[in-house]
């Protein structure tokens, strides 16, 4: 099925807009996003809170939004994405199965607004639901101190997390494009290879990938132990976000 998602609003039933909740809960992980004719604006206002500071190593604070959601028990070790060893759930989720492709084409049409101790991420992850769907596509990734001049370093590929199946296959390439400006970061995921584009130019190709649904993340981040001025507010804007699955016998 086709999914063509302009961020008129933010569906419940399909996104949540709260970063790996379960390692602490829908609120203290909450983004702060606006969702309107224009899409979605992430941003990361000075007065929003750290994200899990008794857990994460160095000061982080997250506007992200994710299309499924789900964990175990509070206590089990059961939830997407553990970021350290001896994370249990602080609170339970609800299991919520909005987006969730296995093999296709997603292009997500994005700009953003970064400061040297910011940065901004589109990327697809296994759910978990078994432990080795845990792999990642990440679909790009940039951060602001590589940001100058009209460049900008674009990370592209693969993490392999604890998926025996897949190996390391990452890069942040220094490229002609200015991110403050609207830009379409694309993979075209099929058995066996995911291929990278931007703007519709191939930037890169991993010969392996994640043979399992992913739900997608779009993120905007803030390290404010990192070099920059405190009082920049980082923001995310995507316009669209597509999926086509693959054609049958592809």
């Amino acid at each position: 099925m086709v999914f063509d998602e302009r961020f008129g609003r933010l569906d419940p039933a399909v996104w949540t807009a709260s970063y790996l909740p379960a390692w602490s809960s829908r609120d203290a992980a909450a983004a702060t996003f606006e969702a309107g004719p224009d899409g979605l604006d992430l941003s990361i206002p000075q007065a929003q809170q750290l994200w899990c500071p008794d857990l994460h190593d160095g000061p982080l604070r997250v506007s992200a939004v994710q299309s499924a959601n789900w964990s175990g028990a509070i206590g089990s070790t059961d939830a997407p994405q553990p970021f350290r060893d001896g994370l249990v759930v602080m609170e339970e989720q609800p299991t919520v199965l909005g987006f969730l492709p296995h093999f296709g084409t997603i292009s997500v049409t994005c700009s953003a607004d970064l400061s040297p101790r910011s940065m901004f991420s589109a990327w697809m992850v296994g759910l978990e639901d078994e432990p080795d769907r845990c792999g990642e596509i990440c679909v790009m990734e940039v951060f602001g101190d590589t940001v100058a001049g009209g460049r900008a370093a674009v990370g592209q590929g693969i993490h392999k997390f604890r998926d025996p199946a897949l190996r390391e296959d990452f890069s942040a390439v220094p490229l002609d494009i200015d991110i403050a400006q609207s830009h379409t970061y694309a993979v075209h995921w099929r058995p066996g290879a995911v291929e990278f584009s931007i703007d519709g130019v191939a930037t890169r190709v991993a010969n392996q990938a994640p043979d399992y649904p992913m739900f997608l993340t779009l993120g905007v981040f803030d390290f404010p132990d990192r070099p920059g001025p405190a009082d920049h507010v980082p923001h995310l804007r995507v316009s669209r976000l597509t999926y086509r699955p693959l054609p049958e016998g592809a």
